[in-house]
């Protein structure tokens, strides 16, 4: 698995992540749509802390630096 995330885009991931768990246990979303959201947000925290994004890969997105 070659990183294919930059800094940026770890870091929105992640304050999203951060925002849909806050949101979920305030209360402020329920039910399956917050269920949904949480997967995403684990989602979200697995490929920022790994740097590769699987769906990147079909469309060629690379958001790292350039070598």
């Amino acid at each position: 698995m070659k990183n294919n995330m930059g800094l940026t885009d770890k870091v929105i991931r992640l304050l999203f992540a951060a925002l849909v768990i806050v949101l979920f246990y305030t209360n402020v979303i329920s039910g399956t749509v917050g269920i949904v959201l949480l997967v995403f947000a684990g989602i979200f925290i697995l490929t920022s802390l790994l740097g590769f994004c699987p769906l990147y890969l079909p469309f060629g997105i690379n958001t790292g630096k350039k070598k």
